[in-house]
C-alpha cells in the first residue's frame, strides 16, 4: 500500500527522526529523503496543498470540482496532500506533535517548525551572517590535521545551504586552499598548476591534499 511507505519501524523507509538541537542538520535530511521519494511531497510541503481544480472543457476554464465528479487522477493528486502530512508526522516525537496539530495543511505545518527551530526571516539573517563571518575567517592552523579541518568547513558550508545560502564549488575549494598554512604551500602550488580549479570538486581537492 502507498501509505506503508512512511510507517513508523521501517528503518529504510521512515523519514529522518527530528532533531530539536541540530534542526538544521535535521532540515537538510529530511528535504533530500522526501524528494527522494517524491517530488510532489516537497511541492505540497513548500508550496502548499494540491487545490481541487481541473479544467473545464466545455468552458476551457480551471474549476473548483466536488468530490463526487473528481476524476482518479486528480483523487490521487490530491491524495499528496494528506501524504505530506503524514510524511511530517513520521518525522517528529509527540512533544513536536503536540505543536502543530492543529495546522491544516502540510505547509502550515512546515512553516511553523521552521519559525520555532530556525526563527523568523531576521533570526535567520543573523545565523547567515555570522555563518558567512565564520566562512570568511576560515583558516587552517598548522598542527591540524586535513580531516579534521575539512569537518569544520564541511559544518560551515553545509549549515548556510540548510538555510538557503551557499557559496560555489568553486568558491569553496579556493576558499580552503587560501585558508591551508604555509607549510601547505608547495602543495598547493602543485595542485593549481595541474588541476582545473573550475571544476574540481572539494572532496577531489581533500583527496590530493591527502595523498
Amino acid at each position: 500500500m502507498e501509505s506503508e511507505k512512511y510507517l513508523e519501524g521501517q528503518s529504510m523507509q521512515r523519514p529522518p527522526l527530528f532533531e530539536s538541537d541540530g534542526f538544521i542538520y535535521w532540515k537538510n535530511r529530511f528535504e533530500t529523503y522526501v524528494k527522494s521519494k517524491d517530488l510532489d511531497l516537497w511541492h505540497v510541503i513548500t508550496d502548499g496543498d494540491f487545490p481541487p481544480i481541473q479544467n473545464n472543457p466545455e468552458t476551457k476554464k480551471d474549476e473548483i470540482v466536488p468530490f463526487h465528479k473528481q476524476n482518479d487522477d486528480l483523487k490521487k493528486k490530491l491524495a499528496k496532500n494528506n501524504e505530506a502530512k503524514m510524511v511530517i508526522y513520521n518525522a517528529l516525537p509527540r512533544k513536536e506533535y503536540e505543536r502543530i496539530f492543529m495546522c491544516q495543511t502540510a505547509k502550515e505545518i512546515w512553516d511553523t517548525l521552521l519559525i520555532t527551530h530556525q526563527g523568523n526571516n531576521q533570526v535567520k539573517a543573523n545565523k547567515i551572517d555570522l555563518l558567512v563571518q565564520q566562512y570568511e575567517q576560515f583558516m587552517i592552523p598548522e598542527e591540524e590535521s586535513i580531516d579534521n579541518a575539512f569537518a569544520k568547513f564541511n559544518t560551515i558550508i553545509t549549515s548556510l545551504k540548510a538555510l538557503d545560502e551557499s557559496f560555489s564549488s568553486k568558491n569553496c575549494v579556493r576558499k580552503f586552499l587560501r585558508a591551508l598554512h604555509t607549510k601547505w604551500r608547495a602543495k598547493v602550488t602543485a595542485i593549481e598548476e595541474s588541476k582545473n580549479l573550475t571544476t574540481l570538486s572539494l572532496d577531489e581537492l581533500i583527496g590530493n591534499l591527502k595523498v
